[in-house]
């Protein structure tokens, strides 16, 4: 329970440090906003310049202060509001209000204030006591100053109660007020040094960080301290509230002195808008919804958020538990803002911006499907390579793919049924053009390997296969790399030309087409040169491979029909050790590396992966029975139990012991070591003296 509590405790104060910062981001908007006339001469100029520049530097540093500060500068905030409220309530009751014939209405058409006097008074005196009451606990006064400043806030009143004359109550409020004004300017000096230590302790703080953990950390850190996603969007969600509020009031306020609504039955459906009514709301709505830089930026909070959700339910729904592919409410709004800065989003017309903000829309969506085809492309091969029989398991990625193919498809339909050919329909189209080819060559791939699942023997070409459609797609999809390359150079030189989008094209070229061939040629190479040892490497068939009576050690799989032998004496399947070798050139049980030279090659009996010995098949006629086998038929690696005689029948030189019979993997040899112990120097003393872990064990 106490647990409970404390969360609850932590949860609320979040939301009341992310609530006492977005003022602060409503009135930098409103500052950035506002309308500048330099026509008011260079004093007035420069005085407009000066608290423009100082109300954004405030508002920035509250924006950036810590929770603690933060909290400690809204007390003396809303202590000296409270004081400001009473002195103007004192001020304005004692020279505009009649005390006995008081009668106002507000303009939402009640009535704000009572008829009669005593009434008046006693409402007045019980806000007044209010605002002094807390004025008095955030200023956190002694009991002796509290009394005197409720009763310096009191005393206008008293005089409205024995009716002094109008000149002279008007005298003492003001003069009331100046008392409380004095004892807030006294207040707030009393607590500069408690502003200076901590902007002081903020500096060294910020110098600290910056020093060790650099600038990227430090943006990092404040970003997470202050909550600035939440922070934008509540602002950019309470300033549309707002807005449709206001709109909403203003429709129906219009259609009342229309005369739309002139009986109850009228009036009662004036509450309802129409259709077009809703949809010219929405289209303003959205229009002054990113007329900014801050709101563009608050809209992509919002983004992050649905983003965000969008992606965790997807990875709930395919079953997928890879913390990397959470990225998508982070890849989302940052794709979003560069693309509202590429074409220069909050600049531009009304009318133009909402087609503009609805074309970047269709590119996000397209982005945002090719991010889920990436997070359902690992979980679809996972499924197919590891055989999972269930049906309820693979229904939910083949409907998300169905889903990846279908979408891109719909999207190009509508838009080109209702646009004519430009640079961006050309993009959009190219971009699900490739998803329902990338969502092909993924279905084509589980489909291989379903089949190979099926299947009970091993299907040495699979891999190929994968290969050959793997490579197909990649090559499309470079060329569609290319394409867009071009299309955004025709763009930026005859439509639209920015920095920003020279700057995309450079990361565009960088990445997407210069990376990805790059590495397409080096996989290309290294695949070359893996078949290239695969093919240079012996080859071991018939009763040679079933006189060993193992399996390989990469698949655990028996061999069938072939096997290759390694330089160290290893032998694996053909196409268990190609991918081996796609990863790194090194035997996957003894770690020598594997190479082939003609002159050299080792054509003495090699072992098996549990010991045993076998030749090579060129060889077999020609090696006497004791390399495979003795006179009477015994196998080698019953020659080998029975001591030195068995071993030296068997070509081996020096002592066998125990350990040498063990399998290779339990001891790790390096280089200098494999070179020792493949040519006739003894490495018994060698390997007595290595102080490894192997050694030891």
């Amino acid at each position: 329970m106490a647990s409970t509590h404390a969360r609850i405790g932590q949860q609320a104060l979040a939301v009341l440090d992310v609530a006492l910062r977005v003022p602060c981001i409503f009135i930098i908007d409103a500052i950035f906003n506002s309308y500048y006339d330099p026509g008011s001469g260079w004093a007035g100029a420069m005085a407009k310049v000066l608290v423009r520049v100082l109300g954004v530097l405030v508002s920035s540093v509250v924006l950036l202060l810590s929770q603690k500060a933060l909290f400690k500068f809204y007390t003396l905030f809303f202590a000296v509001l409270l004081g400001m409220a009473a002195a103007l309530i004192n001020y304005y009751a004692t020279s505009h209000i009649d005390f006995y014939s008081a009668y106002y209405k507000a303009a939402l058409g009640f009535r704000l204030l009572p008829r009669n006097g005593p009434t008046l008074w006693l409402g007045m005196a019980a806000v007044q006591l209010v605002f002094g009451v807390g004025y008095v606990f955030l200023f956190n006064l002694q009991s002796v100053f509290a009394a005197l400043v409720v009763l310096d806030i009191m005393i206008p009143l008293w005089g409205m109660m024995i009716e002094l004359p109008a000149d002279v109550r008007q005298l003492v409020a003001v003069f009331s007020g100046l008392v409380l004004a004095l004892n807030t300017a006294v207040c707030l000096a009393m607590r500069l040094k408690w502003f200076y230590y901590s902007c002081r302790y903020v500096y060294l703080l910020v110098r600290h960080m910056y020093r060790i953990y650099g600038l990227q950390l430090l943006l990092e850190d404040t970003w997470k301290r202050i909550r600035f996603p939440d922070v934008l969007r509540v602002f950019w969600l309470t300033r549309v509230t707002a807005q449709a509020l206001i709109l909403v009031y203003v429709v129906r306020a219009v259609r009342r002195e229309s005369g739309d609504a002139t009986d109850g039955s009228s009036d009662s459906q004036g509450y309802l808008l129409s259709w077009d009514v809703f949809w010219d709301l929405t289209s303003n709505l959205i229009i002054s919804g990113c007329d900014s830089t801050l709101t563009v930026l608050g809209m992509s909070a919002v983004i992050s958020s649905v983003a965000h959700y969008l992606g965790l339910s997807i990875l709930a729904f395919i079953g997928s538990t890879e913390e990397e592919d959470k990225r998508l409410g982070f890849v989302a709004p940052v794709l979003f803002f560069i693309l509202a800065l590429q074409t220069g989003l909050s600049s531009l017309d009304p009318e133009e911006r909402l087609v503009r903000l609805s074309r970047n829309m269709c590119l996000l969506l397209t982005a945002i499907l090719h991010f889920i085809h990436g997070m359902t492309d690992p979980v679809l091969m996972s499924l197919s390579a590891s055989h999972v029989s269930s049906f309820r398991r693979h229904f939910p990625v083949l409907l998300v793919s169905l889903a990846l193919f279908v979408l891109p498809v719909v999207l190009s339909y509508a838009l080109w049924h209702n646009y004519v050919l430009n640079t961006w329909l050309f993009a959009v189209t190219a971009f699900c053009v490739e998803l329902c080819l990338k969502v092909v060559v993924s279905l084509t791939v589980y489909g291989l390997f379903m089949a190979d699942g099926l299947s009970n023997v091993l299907w040495e070409k699979l891999d190929d296969y994968v290969y050959y459609v793997r490579s197909t797609g990649n090559i499309i999809e470079f060329l569609f790399g290319v394409i867009m390359f071009g299309n955004g150079a025709y763009t930026m030189m005859f439509e639209a030309g920015s920095k920003i989008r020279a700057c995309m094209m450079c990361l565009h070229a960088y990445f997407n087409i210069y990376l990805q061939a790059k590495n397409g040629w080096k996989t290309f190479i290294n695949r070359r040169t893996a078949v290239k040892k695969i093919n240079s490497l012996p080859e071991m068939r018939g009763d040679q491979l079933r006189n060993i009576e193992d399996v390989c050690a990469i698949c655990y799989q028996e061999f069938a029909t072939s096997a290759r032998i390694t330089p160290c004496h290893h032998y694996f399947h053909a196409l268990c050790l190609r991918k081996w070798l796609y990863i790194q050139d090194t035997c996957p049980m003894c770690h020598q590396r594997v190479y082939v030279e003609e002159e050299s090659r080792d054509r003495a009996a090699f072992s098996n992966n549990n010991g045993g010995y076998a030749v090579p098949q060129d060889a077999a006629a020609a090696a006497p029975p004791a390399l495979g086998e003795n006179q009477h038929g015994q196998p080698a690696a019953e020659l080998l139990a029975e001591g030195e005689a068995g071993a030296q029948a068997a070509g081996r030189p020096g002592t066998l012991d125990n350990e040498q019979l063990e399998d290779n993997d339990s001891i790790e040899y390096d280089e200098d070591e494999w070179g020792t112990q493949n040519g006739s120097t003894p490495i018994e003393e060698d390997y007595i003296n290595d102080d490894t872990d192997s050694t030891e064990e």
